[in-house]
Parts: C-alpha cells; structure tokens; sequence
C-alpha cells in the first residue's frame, strides 16, 4: 500500500497540521520508506516463534523497600522556607474549580 498526496494532506488535516508542498513530499517520502520496512518485516518467517510482550526475560527489576534512618532531616528543614512538623511546606499547586 502506496501513501500519496491526498492520504498525506488528509492526516495533516487530521492532526491539524497545516504543511507546506516540501514537507507533504518530504512526508509522502518517508511514510513510503516505513510501509515498505514494515512489509520487509511481514514477509519474515515468524513460524514456530511464540509471541512475547518483552524482548528479555525479566521478572522483577525492582529492589526491596528498606527503611533507612536519616539523621539530617532536622538540618535540612532547618533550611526550608516554611515547614509543617516534620514537613516541608509548599504552596497548593492545585485550584479549586468547583466555583467556576
């Protein structure tokens, strides 16, 4: 399958993308130049292979949560412009919409 002008200026119009002439061509040349590596990788022999969702097997890359005593915490709040107990204080980020 062939991509040509009109499919090009139909996704640019898609994504709302206004193209000027070199870049439909540009485009046109390299979503071609995809489809046809796409069918190179279609015509591979994939039988007897299992599907797979990774390319490594990997079960779990994660380390154990250890809790670990930091002594400087008081030293760094210190440092800290405004502070809640043993919290750094920061402004809401969020806004109340319920008004609008």
């Amino acid at each position: 399958m062939a991509i040509g002008r009109k499919e090009v200026e139909h996704i640019a119009a898609l994504a709302r993308l206004s193209l000027g002439e070199d870049e439909k061509l540009r485009l046109e040349k390299d979503l071609n130049a995809i489809l046809g590596y796409v069918e190179k990788l279609n015509s591979l022999d994939t039988k007897g292979i299992e599907p797979t969702s990774h390319t490594l097997e990997i079960t779990n890359a994660f380390r154990e949560d250890v809790l670990i005593s930091f002594e400087k915490g008081e030293k760094i709040l210190k440092n800290s412009p405004a502070r809640l107990e043993a919290f750094f204080q920061v402004p809401p980020i969020t806004e109340d919409i319920s008004s609008t």
